[in-house]
């Protein structure tokens, strides 16, 4: 319930405290019976006109424009970097054979070595060894 009083407020002072009350000026009060709650009255007073409520409804808009272009942008980013990732590793991939086939490439040669090592030449015409 909500009382309203039309009469608007004043000091009251001693002189007036102290005449009869028939020199007051009449109390005109309405009573109203409201089935809102004084949250809700007070929400409806508060509420923005029209023009705030559309540069409201244009500021989120453009907010979810904006959300919208830099979660393209950030997805493109991702893709982007997904793929150099690939790239990436299949280059060390490559990289690691190349390694792997150079590595073979010495022990192949080191066992040469270590035999052409171990053979002795021997020359039939004079009879001398060769190394």
């Amino acid at each position: 319930m909500q009382l309203f009083s039309c009469a608007a407020a004043s000091p009251l002072s001693a002189e007036r405290l102290s005449k009869p009350a028939d020199h007051d000026p009449p109390l005109d009060l309405q009573l109203s019976i409201s089935l809102s709650t004084p949250e809700r009255a007070a929400m409806r007073k508060m509420r923005a006109p029209p023009s705030c409520v559309e540069a409201l409804r244009w500021q989120a808009a453009e907010q979810i424009r904006l959300a919208t272009t830099e979660k393209a942008y950030a997805e493109r980013v991702r893709e982007l970097t997904r793929r150099e990732m690939e790239m990436a590793q299949s280059e060390f991939a490559r990289a690691r054979a190349m390694w792997e086939r150079a590595r073979e490439e010495v022990q192949r040669a080191e066992r040469i070595k270590e035999r052409l090592d171990s053979i002795s030449a021997t020359c039939h015409s004079c009879g001398s060894q060769q190394r």
